[in-house]
């Protein structure tokens, strides 16, 4: 597709309401929008995403998003040329309410509407950021999904590993809340971990030893807690040099485990005798930049070029989504009124399940 077009993006998979406004071709696109309601404050008193609460919130400021989006942009809704929202995976409530504001939005306008999958959007993002040619080495890493994938298009993603339990944003949130700081976790152990000893508690790297690319981060928590415990019994309570000597012990845990099974997936990688390298991190805990640099010196040491993005394209955002759609429509018919809503969505749909399957469908 050469013909430039102007797509509206729509997210609201977790906790992020978004909507942004991105205009150009596969590989060479401009951000003229971007708006993201965050809902950290409202999850403040629970330790977490609540989802009845994200769903409310979403609901109450879907429009608002849009309209800001398009204001920013300097555009009506008449003037874009599609509407692309997340349709999965992610918390149902709030998939279901961006679906239903992107089918409202195209029933009045009759614009064609495009369901894209979340992951596809952060796994796409160097193409937004800054156009990386296909096929390149990613590396999705957030809270709800770690996996190594090989992109091959806009809609051909091969997975080479992930992680068989928690996420690495989730391991995050969980030793956050073990250790006594705030939420969310990924910014609060960072920052605490800047006053802290790595070296002080010697945390497993799990599966370091297993063949492949696949990570466990589980058992990691486990270690984090019984490390806890053990100074809770020993002082009766965590100082704040505890803190940061866990939070900097585990980050150190976290970055080490990505960056070896990284040097594996980068040898797969490399199998396929790509013409330009590339090794891509994205996801919320890509904004973490010790783990950002432990990932740059394996692919120094590989001789691979690294690709990050900027940190607002890390979290949760609509740009990614919209980016996804411009990159797909030349590839496939639109979604129309008969798009669902999924909590359940893997990229490679060729590859068995990691996490298991039930009747909502593959976890990943």
């Amino acid at each position: 597709m050469t013909q430039t077009v102007t797509v509206l993006g729509i997210e609201s998979s977790c906790d992020d309401t978004a909507a942004a406004v991105v205009r150009g071709v596969p590989g060479q696109m401009e951000i003229l929008s971007s708006v993201v309601f965050g809902q950290t404050a409202l999850h403040a008193d629970f330790g977490g995403v609540v989802p009845e609460i994200a769903a409310r919130a979403h609901a109450e400021r879907l429009d608002v998003s849009v309209a800001g989006a398009l204001e920013k942009a300097g555009l009506a809704l008449s003037e874009v040329d599609a509407i692309a929202a997340t349709c999965g995976p992610g918390l149902i409530g709030g998939v279901v309410a961006g679906v239903m504001t992107a089918k409202g939005l195209s029933a009045a306008t009759g614009k064609p509407l495009y369901g894209i999958n979340h992951l596809a959007g952060h796994a796409l993002t160097p193409r937004l950021s800054d156009g990386i040619p296909f096929p390149y080495l990613m590396l999705l890493v957030s809270g709800g999904h770690c996996q190594f994938l090989v992109a091959h298009g806009p809609d051909k993603f091969t997975r080479l590993g992930g992680t068989i339990d928690d996420a690495p944003g989730e391991a995050f949130d969980k030793v956050a809340r073990l250790i006594g700081l705030c939420q969310p976790g990924g910014p609060a152990i960072e920052a605490a971990a800047q006053d802290g000893d790595a070296t002080r508690f010697a945390f497993p790297r799990p599966l370091a030893n297993k063949p492949g690319c696949d990570l466990s981060f589980s058992g990691l928590k486990t270690a984090v807690l019984r490390a806890r415990d053990d100074i809770v019994g020993e002082k009766a309570g965590l100082t704040q040099a505890d803190q940061a000597d866990l939070a900097a012990s585990f980050q150190a845990a976290v970055t080490d485990s990505l960056a070896g099974k990284a040097r594996r997936a980068l040898d797969l990688y490399l199998d396929l005798s790509p013409q330009t390298c590339t090794f891509c991190v994205a996801g919320g805990v890509a904004a973490n930049m010790t783990i950002r640099a432990g990932l740059e010196t394996v692919c120094k040491d590989v001789g691979v070029s690294f690709n990050a993005p900027p940190l607002a394209l890390c979290t949760d955002n609509a740009a990614m989504i919209a980016a996804a759609g411009i990159e797909q429509m030349p590839l496939r018919a639109p979604d129309g009124m008969g798009l669902s809503a999924r909590p359940r969505m893997p990229l490679d749909t060729t590859s068995a399940s990691m996490l298991g399957s039930g009747k909502k469908g593959a976890k990943a």
